[in-house]
């Protein structure tokens, strides 16, 4: 499963779901949806139009199902929805540019001071996956220009 589009998509908003429902309710809300958008529920006389977004949402309502339905994937899901509220919610300090950060050859490292004290680090192979990096003492956050 590509990570990329489990981050792009809120699969427990297609199911009308929370994080917090049982399997057994995530699955009854999947069947349920199943039923409604099904392309072999459809009625003879619905605009083409309408007939396609129909097949759109029941694809939806079936990657969702995908993902939130097995205990691994939901979980990697979870994982990486709670990374990403995360970061909204921490306060950005500044952007920087790498090349404005020092580099420590012994210890492969880009760093910066943060006002309280702390630190900035970011190895050399993790800047070409990250772009947030937290303060080592605070929760201050740097976003590294490329």
């Amino acid at each position: 499963m590509a990570l990329e589009k489990m981050k792009q998509e809120d699969w427990y908003k297609v199911l009308g779901a929370k994080p917090s429902d049982s399997p057994a309710e995530l699955k009854r809300k999947y069947q349920k949806l199943a039923l409604l958008y099904h392309p072999d529920k459809q009625e003879a006389g619905v605009a083409a139009a309408e007939a396609e977004e129909r097949v759109r949402q029941f694809i939806q309502i079936q990657q969702a199902w995908k993902i939130l339905g097995n205990q691994e994937t939901k979980k990697e899901y979870d994982l990486q929805q709670r990374e990403n509220n995360l970061t909204k919610e921490w306060p950005l300090h500044e952007q920087i540019y790498l090349e404005d950060m020092s580099w420590n050859e012994d210890e492969q490292l880009y760093s910066l001071s943060c006002r309280c004290g702390g630190n900035y680090s970011v190895s050399k192979s993790e800047t070409k996956d990250v772009s947030l990096v937290c303060c080592d003492t605070c929760s201050l956050v740097i976003e590294i220009l490329q």
